[in-house]
């Protein structure tokens, strides 16, 4: 071996370490909101029905404008963007803190997103233009693995910091984290050259944030039926707007998305697996924090070290898929981490239980834990390297584009389901013990407030139970394992998908299956 990859490795690990902090802030400031969603929205008082759009604003608002920040960098310049989003989310997480209502927070997150986005966007475009080809494989290993190392901490981190001094000390923790990430950046990190001025495609942003946003609200009102005008008329938004995207990207020369990259299968199954990955993680997160408060009662720090154990394997595999990649192809890793992600979908599918023991529920959440890091390496390499030179922050933005779509899909669809599936549950249950569907609407109407709003105390209200004889906890337990089957048949096909698709290296190219 030359001596090519310790420098890409070690002595770059502070550029690393640097861009990998502004990476995963973007992934733990929802993160550790969503777990911590019901304490905020009590304190609050956030609207039952607005308790979900809450906390998924930041990550809808990255979703829309990720791709738009990609070229910005591009035009602009890397790292200034990175450190311009490092110091609004400083900002606006310490204006959180001392939110006086749901109003403000709620614009606080909205303007979250837009930093969230800006480093997000740019990160892996750094990393590119800062590490040698030769040496990215592993780089992008070390760089995931700080990732999980921090996401493995700072939900227990954050349960603490509720539990111990509330939760508007909650806010700090993504502060901190940018302020270490900003000295990094300013100090080693330099601003790749800026090759041409790219004109920024405002109206294909503007139609991708429509279809995005609509296909959301549509998803949160097909919790009603799909019948419901609030289901299918911004169903109907979404699809006409992304066709129009979609007509517009093929037709301008600077296109927010350059189309012709999906001609590429490699590229476009890691798209999708980035989409994948991040769907189940914050799907999983959702209903993690909701069948762990209200059905096993765990208190939110519990909730939070979840996370935890199994770290530190989990970031050493990262590293090793890294190497992998570098050595053999992107494919085999690909396969691999999405096997697991279905495994620990199915697991919970299987062994989902009102008593299940606490270490099933912490292998599934390391297994997630584990696909999602191992998947994510090899689509980002799959991704960077098809990034031509002045063109990395457009390309690389493709993949937290699909990514944060993932995430701001995952709680909804994850919704959508476990409520369908808990209906069906609950109405069976009604009949066989002779109850009217009046009376258990008003009994799971109760539990669904508990949910919204006090789980993690008593769970369900025993006085509840008894009145309308219901075994609610029995029923949400069945829907969760329906829909954990369900959603992890998505990783299984895409697995295959990739198999079949994505033709063996035997020539050692870079620039796989182009």
């Amino acid at each position: 071996m030359s001596t090519a990859e310790p420098r890409s490795t070690v002595t770059l690990l502070p550029v690393i370490t640097g861009l990998s902090l502004a990476f995963t802030i973007t992934t733990v400031d929802p993160l550790v909101l969503s777990l911590n969603m019901p304490q905020i929205s009590r304190a609050l008082q956030v609207p039952p029905d607005a308790v979900g759009f809450l906390g998924g604003a930041a990550t809808l608002v990255v979703a829309a404008a990720v791709l738009a920040v990609g070229s910005l960098g591009d035009a602009f310049g890397l790292k200034r963007l990175l450190m311009l989003g490092l110091v609004g989310v400083m900002i606006v997480n310490l204006l959180s803190a001392i939110s006086p209502g749901y109003g403000f927070l709620l614009v606080m997150r909205l303007l979250d997103g837009l930093a969230l986005a800006a480093m997000l966007g740019v990160s892996l475009a750094l990393l590119k233009a800062s590490v040698p080809e030769e040496g990215r494989p592993a780089a992008i290993g070390v760089f995931m693995a700080i990732e999980m190392a921090l996401c493995g901490v700072t939900p227990a981190a954050g349960g603490w910091v509720v539990e111990t001094v509330g939760w508007r000390w909650l806010f700090l923790l993504s502060p901190l984290l940018s302020l270490i990430s900003l000295g990094l950046t300013a100090r080693y990190v330099t601003e790749p050259p800026v090759l041409r001025r790219h004109g920024l495609d405002v109206v294909g942003v503007g139609l991708a944030g429509t279809a995005l946003l609509t296909l959301v609200y549509s998803i949160a009102g097909a919790e009603n039926g799909f019948s419901q005008l609030r289901a299918w008329l911004p169903l109907a938004v979404s699809a006409v707007a992304l066709v129009l995207f979609v007509l517009r990207e093929r037709r301008t020369p600077d296109p927010v998305l350059d189309l012709s990259l999906f001609r590429s299968a490699p590229f476009t199954v890691a798209a999708l697996a980035a989409l994948t990955l991040n769907f189940l993680a914050a799907g999983f997160s959702f209903a993690l924090g909701q069948f762990g408060s209200v059905i096993l009662s765990l208190a939110p720090r519990t909730i939070g070290l979840l996370y935890l154990p199994g770290t530190a394997v989990i970031a050493g595999a990262v590293v090793l898929a890294g190497r992998l990649i570098g050595r053999y192809t992107p494919r085999p890793v690909l396969v691999t981490g999405l096997l697991v992600l279905a495994a620990s979908a199915l697991l919970m599918a299987a062994t989902a239980a009102p008593t299940m023991a606490l270490w099933v529920l912490v292998l599934a959440t390391w297994l997630t834990n584990l696909g999602s890091m191992v998947t994510s390496a090899a689509a980002a390499e799959t991704i960077l390297s098809h990034a031509p030179p002045g063109r990395s922050g457009t390309v690389a933005s493709v993949q937290p584009a699909f990514g944060m779509t993932g995430y701001a899909l995952g709680p909804a669809v994850y919704l959508l389901l476990l409520d369908l599936f808990f209906q069906r549950r609950w109405l069976n249950d009604a009949e066989a013990r002779g109850i009217s569907v009046e009376d258990a609407e008003q009994a799971v109407d109760a539990a669904r407030s508990a949910m919204a709003h006090s789980p993690g105390t008593a769970g369900y209200d025993p006085n509840l139970l008894r009145q309308s004889g219901l075994a609610l906890g029995l029923d949400f337990t069945e829907g969760l394992r329906l829909t954990m089957l369900v959603v992890g048949l998505l990783p299984l096909a895409l697995a295959v998908t990739a198999y079949l698709l994505i033709r063996p290296r035997s020539n050692g190219s870079a620039a796989q299956g182009r």
